[in-house]
C-alpha cells in the first residue's frame, strides 16, 4: 500500500466532507419530495375529514 507523505495528509484532512454533503442532501432531498407526494398525491386527494 502507498504511504502518504506529511503534506498529502494535511491536504486531506483540512480538505471538506464532499461525500458527507452529498449525502446528507439527497437524503434531504428525498424526504422533501417523499413529503410532497404524500401531502399532494395522497393527503389532498382524499378530501377533507367528514
Amino acid at each position: 500500500m502507498n504511504q502518504l507523505n506529511e503534506e498529502e495528509r494535511k491536504k486531506i484532512i483540512e480538505s471538506s466532507p464532499v461525500g458527507t454533503w452529498v449525502l446528507m442532501l439527497s437524503v434531504g432531498i428525498s424526504m422533501v419530495i417523499g413529503w410532497l407526494f404524500l401531502y399532494y398525491g395522497v393527503f389532498l386527494p382524499r378530501g377533507i375529514i367528514n
